[in-house]
């Protein structure tokens, strides 16, 4: 056997094997031994079918078979061991490799077209100045969760009379031009309105004062600005009804509901944070402001990263690509989605291979290793995050764990997660390596800094 590898240019090579008949003549008599063995054919019993008649009728097969068996660990076993720094997968080159015809050769020779990564230099020292921005939690933020926390608390109590912000629900009838109720008119038993968000400030000025029994005139066309969709749903009709509704209505209040917050209470705190997290006011308040520091530190975390990325490939600058290898890569990977697809994403995607070469040598370079429990610990943050989301803050360790592991399962989701596993240890090494200067931001500041970005 004999493997040749040449370099056609700086990103490409053509890689040549040749197998002669010593080097599959004992694998395919094995192979044909073993195949004898349970091969059952008309006229005979199991494994006594003759030699002769197997390799007569499979040998051409299992010759060709086991000298692509062959082939493909030798080519795998002289790309790592030469440690050939390739992109994708060797490609046959048709026009290099002779035709063959494996019933009357015995000799044969593939060439491969090799698709080689670029050469640059990725490496971080301290000569690489980046910002990290430490994003403050202040007192304003606290207080607009603490709210937010006392409105998820809170309840829906009756009113007397009308005021901003409050819920009223009555008869709604329909009134003709003299503002009689219209026989046969639009009645809605159980009407739900929300003044507060009316479109017109006349109608919705209609509402102060009101008290529970009284009867008000109003037109909720006017009101929504005739918005079949609002209209449709106060007036129980479809759309297409509401476009031709103008008239106005008389509304009976029947009652009136004032929403009140949650009193910042023992009661309040171990509803949302679990029973006797905290004890008092200060240690809610506290809670809370380590909870959006942990959000705010994974989002300056996240945008490092960014930043990192953003400056490594910058300085590495303009390389030069085996852009024909890769194109002919992601057409065979993406048959189905035609010449277009790779003609509009092979451009997008330099970028993307770039920065991945270039992790892989910061990786190298600063002894990175991504194992199981890392990518564990990422799917666990990432499930608080969302968790938080809904005000589910305080899970307990079990849930999150569990919910992170069925995460795991979904390939595609699993390959994010390693991905940005290796993110996130690349950046916390990275921190310790390249001179980094801190900025403390204020969350509004951090916001415009990443738009402009």
């Amino acid at each position: 056997m004999n493997i040749s590898f040449e370099n056609v240019d700086k990103v490409s090579a053509l890689l040549t094997v040749n197998i002669e008949k010593n080097d599959y003549e004992d694998k395919v008599k094995t192979a044909l031994k073993d195949f004898s063995k349970k091969a059952s054919l008309p006229g005979f019993r199991p494994g006594k079918v003759p030699a002769s008649l197997i390799a007569k009728r499979f040998g051409t097969e299992i010759k060709a078979e086991e000298v692509n068996k062959i082939l493909g660990e030798e080519i795998n076993k002289y790309l790592r061991e030469n440690k050939v720094n390739m992109l994708a997968e060797p490609l046959p080159n048709e026009e290099k490799t002779p035709a063959m015809d494996f019933e009357t050769q015995d000799d044969f020779t593939f060439a491969f077209d090799i698709a080689l990564a670029p050469e640059f230099d990725a490496k971080l020292t301290k000569k690489d100045k980046l910002t990290y921005y430490d994003i403050k939690v202040d007192d304003a933020l606290v207080d607009q969760q603490v709210q937010s926390f006392c409105n998820r608390g809170g309840q829906h109590v009756k009113a007397e009379e009308y005021a901003t912000g409050d819920l009223v629900k009555g008869v709604l009838s329909q009134l003709d031009e003299k503002g009689n109720t219209l026989e046969e008119g639009i009645q809605v038993e159980e009407a739900i309105m929300l003044p507060e968000y009316m479109k017109d400030d006349k109608e919705k000025a209609k509402f102060q004062g009101t008290k529970v029994g009284d009867v008000i005139t109003i037109n909720p066309a006017k009101a929504y600005a005739d918005s079949a969709t609002e209209l449709a749903s106060l007036l129980h009709i479809t759309k297409e009804e509401a476009e031709g509704v103008k008239a106005d209505f008389s509304l009976q209040v029947t009652e009136i509901l004032r929403f009140e917050p949650a009193k910042l209470d023992q009661k309040l705190f171990d509803q949302m944070l679990g029973k006797d997290v905290v004890k008092s006011e200060e240690e809610f308040r506290q809670f809370i402001a380590k909870d959006i520091k942990k959000n705010f530190d994974s989002e300056a975390e996240y945008q490092f990263t960014q930043d990192l990325r953003s400056y490594v490939l910058g300085r590495i600058g303009e390389v030069e690509f085996p852009e024909e290898l890769l194109k002919r890569f992601m057409k065979l990977r993406n048959q189905d989605k035609g010449e277009e697809y790779v003609e509009e994403n092979f451009k997008k995607s330099l970028p993307e291979i770039l920065w991945h070469l270039a992790k892989e040598q910061i990786c190298d370079q600063l002894e990175i290793k991504v194992e199981h429990e890392d990518v564990l610990e990422t799917a666990k943050a990432y499930t608080r995050i969302q968790f938080a989301q809904y005000g589910m803050i305080n899970l307990p360790e079990e849930s999150i764990t569990n919910y992170a592991a069925e995460m795991l399962k979904n390939e595609q989701q699993a390959q994010g997660l390693v991905e940005r596993t290796v993110e996130n240890k690349l950046a916390a090494k990275a921190k310790e390596t390249v001179t980094l200067k801190k900025k403390e931001v204020t969350m509004e500041e951090f916001r415009k800094l990443t738009e402009k970005k």
